[in-house]
This record gives C-alpha cells, sequence and structure tokens, in this order.
C-alpha cells in the first residue's frame, strides 16, 4: 500500500496532513519524507523512553542514522545530500515526530555545525571536515551560548588571541549539544586586540578544552546531552578559524538557517501528538462509547487540526522563501514564533484528551509536550524571536 492510499485510510495520518500538502512534494522529496519517517517509526520510537528517562543518549542509533545519508541536508558538494529546502525540513519535522532529543542530535551536528562550515569555511576547511561529518564518522557540535550569556550572546565573552601560527582560546560555554563527545566543536570568541567576533574549530582532545561536564535534571530533551565546556589556553593552529567568520553577525546567519528548522521540529512534535490523541480517543471508553464520539474531545480535535495545518502552511512557505534566497531573519523568527506557541498547545491539548495516560511515557505524548519546552528557548527565546518581529515591524528596536 502506497504511503498516500495508507493516509487517506487513517484519520490519524489524513488529519495531520488535512489540506494534503505532502501531495505537493516531488518525488524525492516524498522519498526522503518516507526514509526517515520509517527510521523514526522503526528506530527511534520503539526505543526512545528508556533512554529519555535516564537521560542517556542512543549511541547505537548513529550508524542507524549514518545510512539516511542525510546529513547536511541542503548543502551542495562534500558528500552532503543536496536537498531541496522543502526536503530538508521534512527531515526536521520527521525527525521531531519521532523524538525530539534525537533531530535536536541532527541539528546540531547538521544544521549548526555543518551549517557553520559549509556557510563560512574555507574551501580546504570544508573539503576537510564535511566529507566525514556527512557520514556521520565525525560529530559536530556549535558553541555559541555561554553562562551568563544567552539571549544576549552577542556579549559574548570567550577570547581568542594570536599566538604566532595559532589561536588562544580562554572562556566557558553553556548548553552545547553533542559537545562531550563532539570530534569537533564550532566555538565562537572575540578577538582580545580587535573585538571582532570569530569561529574556531576545535578538535576533541585538544589540550585545555573541557567539554565533559553534561548537565543534568532537564525536564525534556533528556536523551540528548549539553554541556558545559571550559577553555583553558586552549590553543589551536590558525587554519581552524573557519575564514569567513569575521563579525557576530556571521553567527546570526547560521542561526537564521536553522531557526527555519526549528519551525519544522515545533510541527513534527504536533503531528506526533494529534496523531496520538485521535488514535486514543477512537479506542478509549468512558461513558458506554469512545471519547471520540464527545462534542468537547471533537472540538479539541478540530483546533488541534487547524493549528497543525497553520504550522505546516508556515512551513512550505518559509522553504519556498529559503529555497528562492528571499527569506529574512525575521521571517524565520516569525515561523519559530508562530510554531512553538501553536505546537505547545496542540500538545497539551492531547495531554488533556489522554488524561491520566498522557503523563506516561508509554504514551509519547508527555514526551513531546516537554521537549517542547526546550525548543521554545533555544535558537532563541519566544521574546526573543517576538522582539526580531517586532524591531522589523516598527523600525524601533526594544533590545537597547
Amino acid at each position: 500500500m502506497s504511503s498516500e492510499t495508507e493516509q487517506r485510510r487513517s484519520p490519524a495520518l489524513g488529519a495531520t496532513d488535512y489540506y494534503r500538502l505532502d501531495d505537493t512534494l516531488s518525488p524525492a522529496e516524498r522519498e526522503i519524507r518516507d526514509r526517515v519517517r520509517r527510521f523514526s517509526d522503526h528506530e527511534v520510537v520503539p526505543i526512545i523512553n528508556a533512554y529519555w528517562e535516564k537521560a542517556e543518549f542512543p549511541f547505537d542509533l548513529i550508524p542507524k542514522l549514518a545510512e539516511l545519508r542525510i546529513a547536511g541536508t541542503t548543502t551542495k558538494g562534500y558528500g552532503c545530500p543536496g536537498m531541496s529546502r522543502l526536503a530538508g525540513g521534512l527531515v526536521s519535522r520527521e525527525l521531531s515526530r519521532g523524538d525530539g532529543s534525537i533531530n535536536t542530535f541532527f541539528a546540531v551536528h547538521s544544521g549548526l555545525a555543518m551549517g557553520a562550515i559549509s556557510l563560512l569555511g574555507s574551501e580546504e576547511q570544508k573539503t576537510r571536515w564535511l566529507p566525514p561529518m556527512a557520514e556521520l564518522e565525525l560529530i559536530g557540535a556549535f558553541g555559541l551560548t555561554e553562562p551568563q550569556h544567552g539571549s544576549d550572546s552577542v556579549s559574548l565573552e570567550t577570547s581568542a588571541r594570536r599566538s604566532g601560527g595559532d589561536y588562544v582560546l580562554n572562556g566557558a560555554k553553556r548548553w552545547i549539544g553533542n559537545a562531550s563527545f563532539a570530534d569537533v566543536t564550532v566555538v565562537w570568541a572575540r578577538d582580545e586586540r580587535e573585538g571582532e567576533v570569530g569561529a574556531y574549530l576545535v578538535p576533541k582532545g585538544t589540550p585545555g578544552f573541557d567539554p565533559t561536564h553534561v548537565i543534568t535534571g532537564k525536564m525534556g530533551k533528556r536523551a540528548v546531552w549539553q554541556a558545559e565546556i571550559s577553555l583553558n589556553e586552549v590553543r589551536i593552529p590558525a587554519e581552524n578559524r573557519l575564514a569567513n567568520a569575521t563579525t557576530f553577525g556571521d553567527a546570526v546567519k547560521v542561526l537564521t538557517q536553522t531557526r527555519g528548522g526549528a519551525a519544522w521540529e515545533c510541527t513534527g512534535h504536533a503531528m506526533a501528538c494529534l496523531e496520538a490523541a485521535i488514535a486514543y480517543a477512537r479506542e478509549r471508553p468512558q461513558f458506554g462509547r469512545p471519547i471520540a464520539g464527545f462534542q468537547l474531545v471533537q472540538g479539541k480535535l478540530a483546533t488541534m487540526v487547524a493549528e497543525t495545518t497553520a504550522m505546516q502552511l508556515v512551513c512550505f512557505r518559509l522553504a519556498e522563501l529559503q529555497q528562492d534566497d528571499a527569506m529574512s531573519g525575521p521571517m524565520a523568527s516569525l515561523a519559530k514564533l508562530h510554531n512553538v506557541r501553536k505546537s505547545k498547545l496542540v500538545c497539551s491539548e492531547a495531554r488533556d484528551i489522554l488524561g491520566g495516560n498522557g503523563l506516561l511515557l508509554e504514551y509519547h505524548v508527555a514526551r513531546h509536550l516537554t521537549d517542547l519546552e526546550i525548543v521554545d528557548t533555544y535558537e532563541g527565546t519566544d521574546t526573543i524571536q517576538s522582539l526580531i518581529v517586532g524591531r522589523d515591524v516598527t523600525g524601533i528596536s526594544a533590545f537597547t
């Protein structure tokens, strides 16, 4: 049975593509969607709850993820798949529909680390690093956030000074996904003399570079590891500075590209919870009939369908703008702002429909709901996205 036929016959699947946007996909995009969806359904969902509860990362999934050959998504050449922007978004959606932690691992590696090298690296740097990262033979991390600088990351204090043919880095980073085991970390630092911001490729095991403290006690995204990094006289060769990263605006370029991915991720979480809620409501009997037959439940489901559809429309249009090089930073911010809010609503309503069972990991909704609290924060909080859009439409900055 084709995936399209299956979708038309399944109420849950039909609800998660109510306007049949997937019908507009090219054969290549549809194949990528199906490939990643199978991986999420068959490799991730059956095992992820145990890892999530124990706050352990499922390293055994990395070789299976590598077999999908999706790392690098839209990057062309260097062993990367060179997907369309729409296909790249579908990867985020389908990984998140399975689990947010797995999507975050992939987004940090493929979107932030590989994206920074692809966007800002020299030809030599791209040739050296991207092919093995595309194969997931080398894992990447992206170090921007600091203990005292999250939303105001432009004020970063990590320093770099030139010393002969090297740079020496000092400072600290926090909430750095994959860093505790990554083979290379893109570290953003400010030149001590010039004040300009640059990005530096720091290989694993470099003396003075310590990413081993994994942050614990998280309420969401528990199956992906974020670390605190200390940098104490970390010496790297000058050729490890990304050639085209010279201002903080270059970091913003990378974040703008990945912010669209966060909007797609929200859509994946919403789709998973909507599917779960419909299936549960059709099967759960109360007062002598399935709860799907009650008006209040149908009203909630209709709202969830509407919000999920709106999120998908935002994502598909954003992908068109990206493909045409017409997407601005505020456009990406609006997509994340809108989709985080709507996805939190959809997942919360799903939790309510499942009642007490919605609190249990075995029903998956609770994991998606709490993971969204993390999505709300990274790539810029809801407040910061609002101020970016507000500045764009008024011409007045509320940051300063």
